[in-house]
């Protein structure tokens, strides 16, 4: 029980923990919001070598997985992040940090997917 006291009185993990569900509400608001757009296809890969036929088209179930991935990605990274705080805090941290970049690549892969179509 002292572990999770210390885990959040941790001023750097409650740092790493807001950005990651701040990361996460963008990622679920900004998806939320596109796709009231009404569109029924959506552009859900882009592959360089394929040239003219380079964007592959998708339904509304592929680009929810975007939301899904923020939220699993924060569960799992929170959970992992606090099962080793206890062992090691910069281990912690590290987790929390890969969180965070992967948050962020979600938010940005998202956004550029959503304004191709």
């Amino acid at each position: 029980m002292l572990s999770v006291t210390k885990y959040f009185h941790d001023r750097l993990v409650l740092l790493l923990l807001s950005t990651n569900a701040f990361l996460t509400l963008l990622t679920v608001l900004s998806v939320l919001f596109r796709l009231q757009g009404g569109s029924e296809s959506f552009i859900v890969q882009y592959r360089s070598n394929l040239g003219t036929s380079a964007f592959e088209p998708g339904s509304v179930d592929q680009i929810l997985m975007f939301m899904a991935y923020a939220v699993v990605i924060f569960g799992v990274h929170t959970a992992l992040s606090w099962r080793t705080f206890a062992i090691r805090r910069e281990l912690s941290i590290l987790v929390l940090l890969l969180g965070t970049l992967l948050l962020l690549l979600c938010v940005i892969v998202s956004d550029a997917l959503l304004a191709l179509r």
